[in-house]
């Protein structure tokens, strides 16, 4: 490469960088003046760092039941500021535990459900003809089928882990992504600069990933934003109906162990209200965060920057 080139390689990437550092900050621009937007994305980071802190602010030795330091079912005190479970355990130590694996799972499900959804959007879109039809009809029928009943399926028939639970709300979940991205393919591959790419000798995978792609992102983001909080809510369900990994601490989890305990009848109020409230918390505020940039992204929507 002569130095000219390269001098024009350097000029073109630097030019790249510049304008995607001036796109990010038009959307942040935009984004802090959705006040319910701010306050969503100020919730998950608190939240994002208190369970990357857990191991330092409660210590892995919370979910041991055999070092439990409390009597069972304590209610709050200054020792145990939400009270204690069925085996001692601290539930304030419980909850910070629980929040990583179910932000693990909201966040790894719902990239894998968009993932999925926005490969088949975009190839269902583009090839078109009857091997759409038949994609399409295929994710009619996940879409008419009970996501719930699919997912409970699935996490019954496989080992009880994590990643089962991912899987299982992950390939259960795409196709509200793929007809979406679907659309907004065809109207992406209507515009005349695709025919001018396929004119100049554009294949199939240059046009979905050069130019389909990029304009569908805002779309995948947004989904992807709103998705979390889904993930999340099932992930507690399945936990809760005693499908989620026993080995590891869950807010579902949580919800389950106090159901198995007798919380409901019993007016153990404390056992239940925590893990609930922050599963409504965390869910709230990714849909908070999910409107604010489908707005910022697609300002047709009119969604209120209250």
């Amino acid at each position: 490469m002569t130095a000219p080139t390269a001098t024009a390689a350097q000029t073109a990437t630097a030019l790249a960088w510049a304008r995607r550092r001036s796109s990010v900050a038009r959307f942040w621009r935009s984004y802090r003046t959705h006040r319910a937007g701010l306050f969503g994305l100020g919730a998950l980071a608190v939240i994002a760092l208190v369970a990357l802190a857990a191991p330092l602010l409660v210590g892995s030795d919370v979910q041991s039941v055999t070092n439990a330091p409390g009597a069972a079912l304590e209610s709050p005190s200054a020792e145990f500021p939400l009270g204690t479970d069925q085996f001692g355990r601290s539930l304030l130590g419980l909850l910070v535990w629980g929040a990583r694996i179910s932000l693990t799972v909201g966040l790894m499900a719902a990239a894998l459900s968009v993932a999925i959804g926005t490969l088949v959007g975009i190839v269902a879109g583009h090839f078109g003809g009857w091997f759409s039809t038949v994609i399409m009809r295929i994710t009619d029928w996940f879409l008419v089928m009970p996501t719930l009943v699919l997912a409970i399926v699935l996490a019954t028939v496989m080992s009880r882990s994590v990643w089962t639970v991912i899987l299982a709300i992950g390939v259960t979940t795409w196709p509200t992504t793929a007809r979406l991205v679907r659309a907004q393919t065809l109207a992406v591959e209507s515009r005349p600069y695709i025919e001018r790419a396929t004119a100049l000798g554009g294949g199939h995978g240059h046009i979905m990933t050069r130019h389909v792609l990029p304009n569908v992102m805002p779309l995948v983001l947004a989904q992807t934003t709103l998705g979390i909080s889904n993930a999340i809510l099932t992930e507690a369900t399945l936990a809760f109906l005693g499908l989620g990994d026993p080995d590891v601490v869950s807010w579902g989890g949580m919800l389950q162990d106090a159901r198995e305990a007798g919380a409901v009848s019993s007016g153990h109020w404390w056992y239940l209200a925590p893990p609930g409230i922050a599963i409504a918390l965390v869910a709230l505020a990714f849909t908070l965060c999910g409107r604010a940039v489908e707005s910022v992204l697609n300002p047709k929507l009119g969604v209120s920057n209250r």
